[in-house]
């Protein structure tokens, strides 16, 4: 059965809308609507009617494209206000099997257990160690035999008042909202591969005026961190440096940018506040305009970086996304900011009927949206709907998923497995008090013998 969800981008330069289909985690792309943001600003809304038009055309010209009337969204949410902490999980394990009962039991009360600030509100839970009784760094515990489940988790959290801003700018726009996922959360799952995600990597989400870095090890994302600082702020750098128009020093940045080698070419530009003058400009100067801003955004993220005291845990190094790793030369001066760690730039999954234009750093976010909701998220992670997310089949947490001795195909079932299939039966379908029953001499009933079994073992 396919399903049909929208992705909605909103980001500090541009707001991005995908429609695209679901069918048995296979994602088809059916349309797309790319529109220059308003009243946003680093990563926070600050004109709700602004924001909520360019999210509705956005809207509307990927509606247009899929033919679709769809009426909810997943929404990505800024770096800029969110938090996180860590939090811890025990609980017994009664039936001595663990199931997804017992692991959303164990999540919730991690989440119990943390001390979330009264003006945060939580975005997602994700469990990055379980621990199986005294084994530690357990991948996936659904089934094991135990005693007791503990859980590590990461709770990622937003500041009410921003959380209920992106919601005003989204239902004004005619849409309701179905799913939050952290903006570096999301460009983590559209970069990723399983190797990275098996031996612990950095990314960083390079955009117009924010970035943002998250670092995955263990199972899942541990830490992030923002930083109000993008490519817009070169091109602001470049204009006040050049005195030339904020659109002409776009145009420099992009066509001249080149953070390895710089050149005494000179190049003639206009001149803010008078169209008949021009001004000659070395591209040693823009080279050097250029190089500092980023220089200060890689040092101040690898500054974060070793905050987040997990640099260790991170074997396959650092990778870059986001629209600002076009710039030639940004790998190399990574690789020299964060003391010779792998670095690799990072292009968003490819997905079924991707556009060309989509193929593109840039819209690493919003690729990762769809695929959060294909069921790239973190398993048993609790989101925004505090639901608990896995791929295991729903169980039933009846009496006959619990196995007692050892059972072949062709072996007769012991008598315990026997017992307890008659204890299911009669307590479903006869009203019988087990007490009530006549006894045939001391613990000779074989019906009061099961009854009292049943309660030893529940």
């Amino acid at each position: 059965m396919s399903d049909t969800i929208l992705a909605i981008d909103i980001g500090s330069t541009k707001i991005c809308a995908l429609i695209a289909e679901i069918d048995d985690h296979r994602v088809t792309l059916q349309g797309q609507g790319i529109i220059k943001s308003q009243g946003i600003k680093k990563g926070a809304i600050i004109n709700i009617d602004l924001a909520s038009k360019s999210i509705k055309k956005a809207i509307n010209d990927a509606k247009r494209m899929a033919g679709s009337n769809i009426g909810s969204a997943t929404v990505s949410i800024s770096n800029a206000y969110a938090k996180s902490l860590n939090s811890t999980g025990i609980v017994n394990i009664p039936h001595k099997e663990i199931s997804i009962k017992e692991i959303n039991r164990v999540m919730q009360t991690a989440l119990y257990n943390a001390n979330v600030p009264n003006e945060y509100e939580v975005v997602h839970v994700l469990p990055y160690n379980f621990r199986v009784d005294e084994q530690d760094y357990i991948e996936d515990p659904y089934g094991m035999n135990a005693s007791r489940l503990e859980v590590d988790v990461n709770i990622i959290m937003t500041q009410k008042s921003n959380l209920s801003n992106l919601k005003k700018a989204v239902r004004s726009a005619g849409i309701d909202i179905d799913g939050i996922v952290l903006s570096g959360y999301a460009s983590a799952i559209a970069t990723m591969n399983e190797d990275e995600k098996e031996l612990g990597v950095a990314v960083i989400d390079l955009g117009g005026q924010t970035s943002n870095l998250v670092i995955h090890a263990g199972n899942s994302i541990k830490y992030n961190d923002f930083l109000a600082v993008g490519s817009n702020h070169i091109t602001n750098d470049l204009s006040m440096a050049l005195h030339t128009p904020l659109q002409i020093a776009e145009n420099v940045k992009i066509r001249h940018g080149n953070l390895l080698e710089s050149s005494n070419e000179l190049i003639e530009l206009p001149i803010i506040g008078d169209k008949e003058s021009k001004n000659e400009v070395s591209l040693e100067i823009v080279h050097s305009v250029i190089y500092s801003r980023v220089e200060e955004a890689l040092i101040l993220l690898s500054k974060s970086l070793d905050k987040s005291t997990l640099k260790k845990q991170i074997g396959a190094g650092l990778i870059l996304t986001g629209g600002m790793t076009k710039l030639k030369g940004i790998r190399e001066l990574a690789q020299v900011i964060f003391s010779g760690m792998p670095v690799r730039v990072a292009y968003p999954h490819t997905l079924n009927g991707l556009f060309e234009e989509l193929k593109d750093p840039a819209f690493s976010t919003v690729v990762g949206l769809l695929l959060y909701n294909s069921g790239s998220h973190t398993q048993y992670e609790i989101n925004f709907q505090q639901e608990l997310l896995h791929s295991k089949e729903k169980y039933q947490d009846d009496l006959s998923n619990i196995k007692i001795g050892h059972m072949e195909e062709d072996i007769e079932q012991p008598i315990e497995i026997k017992s307890k299939k008659i204890v299911k039966d009669i307590t479903e379908e006869r009203s019988i008090i087990f007490d009530d029953l006549p006894d045939f001499g001391e613990n000779k009933n074989p019906l009061k013998k099961v009854a009292n079994w049943a309660r030893q073992l529940f």
